[in-house]
């Protein structure tokens, strides 16, 4: 099964069962806007695979090695979706682009956007450069810094 695809029923199931203890294909059909049938299909392949444990009627419920891969996947998601909106992306563009890219973003690089989200989440107020590259988007304009106004300054002395 394509990876893509067990993590996305995966952090999906995560998500239900934070709602209902057991999650059944309907839940699961009605929020992908797919037939139960498929979605049938798809919980018979994870659970043979080891990610859920499924009885047909009864619902599906994560394994360990299905919840590890949903809680990674959900915190990928999450680090993606906030940074996307750091850049001033819509919450509901950031959400659908962090669902694509959640699937291929290398483990480095991950580690880089994490750290990012992290490092800009702790100002209490928006960092100045980061105002100026909203500026800068919506103008074309850069706003220069007050360091590089010093740095022109000490240029033409």
């Amino acid at each position: 099964m394509r990876k893509k695809t067990i993590e996305d029923y995966a952090e999906l199931i995560y998500i239900l069962e934070k709602k209902k203890s057991k999650v059944h294909t309907n839940d699961v059909a009605n929020a992908l806007h797919i037939s139960p049938a498929s979605v049938t299909e798809i919980f018979q392949k994870l659970n043979e695979e080891g990610y859920i444990n499924y009885e047909k009627y009864s619902g599906v419920r994560l394994t360990p090695k299905g919840k590890k891969i949903a809680v990674d996947t959900k915190r990928k998601h999450d680090t993606l979706k906030s940074f996307l909106m750091i850049l001033g992306v819509s919450e509901d563009i950031a959400d659908e682009d962090a669902c694509k890219i959640e699937h291929i973003t290398h483990p480095q690089t991950m580690k880089r956007f994490t750290k990012f989200v992290e490092f800009v989440q702790k100002f209490n107020h928006e960092p100045k450069w980061l105002t100026h590259f909203q500026h800068y988007y919506l103008t074309g304009e850069y706003l220069p810094c007050q360091g590089d106004e010093l740095k022109r300054i000490n240029q033409t002395e």
